[in-house]
């Protein structure tokens, strides 16, 4: 069974927070099949009704607290969706947080993907999910987003709203060997004053070595992606930033990446302006937020028509 303990010192923050009061985050630790994945959990206030659960997943060299970060209000995933209604699950991925240990290189994107759903199978017996289940997915915990929506369980996703990833990076990087350096620091965050203030010195306790077994994976991914893109069955939405380094978002591609989703009912494509590629850190988090969490509204809408 998933346990829940006493929530850390940024989280504990969630109680005074103005825009969602009465909302708390909590650490979780979910069960897939005996592996402890760590994370957070923020359930709607007391009052609110349950509308649907919120799977959100990192990205590369990132900590689940990446959707909780707090330099300016409103800007935390976690409180905002929780305030509207959602409960919220920020899970560590495979090779991060309390898994770290048993994945000491990381872990495939497919071996992710099985673990993912064993822990939520087991979360969803132990705990009230509302409608049922969207993932929300950033950069890397995109690739892992979609591996999981093309698994044959994917179909009871309610939706996905993926941020930072695509099927083409820009030239040069498939050949990098090192993807978080002082080289790649304009990659990952753009320009400064797409941040508040503090952000960067926020960020740090979420900052960690990225899996060898993960950077591995990165040249194979345009192979990859068609045949996973082909396999989604459920609504999904990509948004990218407007100051994106790591993935091409011309026209051109989005077209390409468009027609690969032969069986998905919806498939929504969406540019997030004022941003660099982490989005949830920098002043557009709420806008992304607000913008993804409509997305499920409407999904919600078409299920309930």
């Amino acid at each position: 069974m998933s346990t829940e303990t006493a929530a850390p010192a940024l989280a504990a923050e969630a109680a005074t927070d103005p825009t969602a009061p009465g909302v708390r985050v909590r650490d979780i630790v979910l069960d897939a099949d005996g592996v402890p994945l760590s994370g957070l959990l923020a359930t709607p206030p007391p009052g609110v009704p349950l509308r649907a659960t919120v799977v959100a997943v990192h990205g590369g060299g990132m900590r689940a607290g990446y959707f909780d970060a707090r330099t300016h209000p409103g800007q935390s995933l976690l409180t905002l969706a929780a305030g509207l209604g959602f409960a919220v699950v920020a899970v560590d991925r495979p090779g991060y947080g309390l898994s770290a240990g048993r994945f000491p290189s990381g872990a495939t994107l497919a071996e992710q993907s099985g673990l993912l759903h064993a822990a939520l199978a087991r979360y969803a017996r132990h705990h009230d999910t509302g409608a049922g289940v969207f993932l929300l997915a950033h950069s890397y915990g995109g690739k892992l987003a979609l591996h999981a929506l093309a698994d044959d369980r994917g179909a009871a996703f309610l939706g996905a709203d993926i941020s930072g990833t695509g099927h083409h990076y820009v030239p040069g990087i498939e050949q990098m060997t090192v993807l978080h350096s002082r080289r790649t620091w304009r990659l990952h965050w753009g320009r400064l004053d797409l941040y508040p203030p503090g952000a960067f010195l926020a960020v740090k306790s979420l900052v960690t070595p990225m899996p060898v077994r993960e950077v591995a994976e990165v040249r194979s991914w345009g192979d990859a992606f068609p045949a996973l893109a082909a396999r989604v069955r459920v609504p999904v939405r990509f948004t990218f930033a407007e100051h994106e380094g790591w993935w091409r978002h011309d026209e051109e591609t989005i077209a390409s990446m468009r027609t690969a989703f032969t069986a998905a009912p919806q498939v929504v494509f969406d540019r997030q302006s004022g941003a660099g590629h982490n989005i949830s850190l920098g002043w557009a988090a709420r806008s992304y937020h607000l913008r993804a969490l409509a997305f499920f509204e409407g999904c919600l809408a078409a299920r309930a028509a």
